[in-house]
């Protein structure tokens, strides 16, 4: 600690860290109103809220990364007894350098845009150890090797000498956190860490990060959109909107009896703790199958094996009309592969997939709406492409189309002449919904078609999808990671592991009273339960 920065008196109960009328701004635009922030030693504080709340400016802010024009205009930072303020205002690059991994450790959320995909994992860990001045050349080496083991990953001496793109995206994760607490910070810091992967990688990444902070006695300040998460891992909760503060307290607490109206409608847009009294009933009278997959099977070539990776292995199941089957499992148990097969993107090595209407009747969502869209194109050229493709229409009727596809997704008419960039991640989705529709298919697949959205976001989006199944008598192939979203969205399920169905039924049933315990493994991997 330096002498010029006395234990601050904040921190005498046992603070570890005080965020204290924090105000951040962007050029003129101010971001952050006066955001307060305590975390105790040894304590687990989560900050929630939906996207653009300011929870991940919170979190940069304290370690002095904001981003671009960004800079603390007011509000002091104080870590271990120590005032950072004015480092973060200077941004004095020695003093946050002492900051950052030996006070206050990062999990970042995204670890392909945080790991260096020409580098060697052991030797990124290494370096963060450099960095530190905590060791050196070989002893770096040996000691990298052993925080990815700490870490959890397996046969850490041999993965060390891989690059990030042999990694599944658990294990990436587990890089991070393995570089993280390499200078066993007393605080970290865990950027929505766990956002993009499966409920049972989630489950097994957070239980990890909870046992290694026990073990060094570090706090813990998880930045989540998902309330039902912070309940189940956290302490305490503060709730965030627009900048601001709006509520804090116990996580059970929150949770179960949120004060504020905000807070609330935050535990009402979470699936996991809001979700349905009962599943969705099926259409009357029972529909005929539009969609049928006899015993499907895709085989791929791996460079220096002789055998093939079996991705999908005697995949059977019917779709009826009008109805949504959702189809859950990990990372690698092919409900993808098998979407990409329906859609026609890849061809099956052997079965049928049949379609009543043809290819053209199968449409697609996918994921990242900001990846699948092309940035450069109006939302009318983007929305119009499917039926300039297929000769439908004039350009006349074409834009008279577009105008009907964004009334029915909710979106203004006159946002045809912006470009993706200018609108938001829900926003996007709904474009990218819209152009499903625009040749009137009778089956849309939706692969994670809500995963990259927060609660609210997802609600809306959520909510659209039902609205347009009843008025256009859609049928949907939902792709999830996500349980809580498939309850509450479909009628039937699928349990996929390792290319193979282990489970299919109606919802209700299979989720009331799942007959295989890998699908008992998954439901009780869905974050709060425990706390709801």
């Amino acid at each position: 600690m330096d002498a010029t920065n006395p234990v601050d008196p904040v921190t005498r109960g046992g603070e570890l860290l005080r965020v204290e009328g924090l105000q951040v701004a962007y050029g003129a635009t101010t971001v952050l109103h006066g955001v307060d922030v305590s975390v105790r030693r040894g304590h687990r504080v989560a900050v929630v809220g939906a996207s653009g709340s300011g929870k991940s400016t919170t979190a940069a802010a304290v370690l002095g990364l904001l981003q671009g024009a960004g800079r603390v205009t007011g509000g002091r930072v104080v870590v271990a007894g120590d005032d950072v303020t004015a480092a973060l205002r200077e941004r004095d690059e020695n003093r946050l350098r002492r900051l950052r991994g030996r006070q206050v450790g990062l999990v970042p959320q995204d670890p392909m845009s945080n790991l260096n995909p020409s580098a060697r994992v052991g030797r990124q860990v290494a370096e963060t150890l450099a960095m530190h001045g905590l060791a050196r050349g070989s002893a770096a080496r040996d000691r990298a090797v052993e925080l990815l083991e700490e870490a959890g990953i397996p046969d850490a001496g041999r993965r060390a000498r891989q690059y990030p793109h042999e990694f599944s995206g658990g294990m990436r994760q587990r890089v991070l956190i393995a570089m993280a607490l390499a200078a066993e910070p007393e605080l970290l810091i865990a950027d929505e860490p766990t956002s993009a992967l499966d409920v049972t990688v989630q489950r097994q990444i957070l239980d990890h990060l909870d046992r290694l902070t026990a073990a060094r006695g570090a706090s813990l300040l998880l930045v989540t959109h998902d309330l039902a998460l912070a309940a189940d891992r956290c302490d305490d909760v503060v709730v965030m909107s627009e900048g601001r503060v709006v509520e804090t307290g116990p996580a059970a607490r929150v949770l179960r009896e949120p004060a504020a109206e905000y807070s609330r409608a935050l535990v009402a847009a979470a699936p996991a703790t809001a979700g349905r009294t009962a599943p969705r009933a099926l259409p009357e009278p029972p529909a005929a199958d539009v969609l049928v997959v006899q015993d499907l099977v895709k085989e791929y070539r791996v460079r220096g094996q002789r055998e093939r990776l079996r991705a999908v292995d005697g995949v059977s199941f019917t779709v009826p009309a009008g109805t949504t089957t959702a189809v859950v499992g990990e990372s690698g148990s092919g409900k993808t592969t098998t979407a990409r097969l329906v859609l026609g993107l890849e061809a099956p090595t052997s079965g049928r997939i049949d379609v009543d209407g043809g290819r053209r009747d199968v449409q697609p969502v996918f994921q990242d709406p900001f990846g699948s869209l092309d940035p450069t194109k109006t939302l009318e050229r983007l929305i119009d492409e499917p039926l300039r493709i297929a000769r439908v229409g004039d350009a006349r009727s074409r834009r008279a189309r577009v105008g009907e596809l964004l009334d029915q997704v909710s979106l203004s008419r006159a946002t045809a002449q912006r470009r993706p960039v200018e609108l938001s991640g829900g926003q996007r989705q709904r474009v990218a919904i819209a152009r499903a529709l625009a040749l009137n298919p009778k089956v849309v697949v939706l692969d994670e078609a809500t995963s990259a959205l927060d609660v609210l976001v997802q609600q809306q989006v959520l909510g659209l999808l039902e609205r347009l199944q009843d008025e256009l008598g859609l049928t949907y192939l939902f792709i999830t990671h996500d349980l809580a979203v498939a309850r509450h969205l479909a009628h039937r399920v699928l349990v996929m592991r390792s290319g193979r169905v282990v489970e299919q039924g109606m919802i209700g049933d299979v989720f009331d009273h799942p007959r295989e315990e890998y699908t008992a493994q998954l439901l009780s991997a869905i974050p709060g339960r425990a706390a709801a």
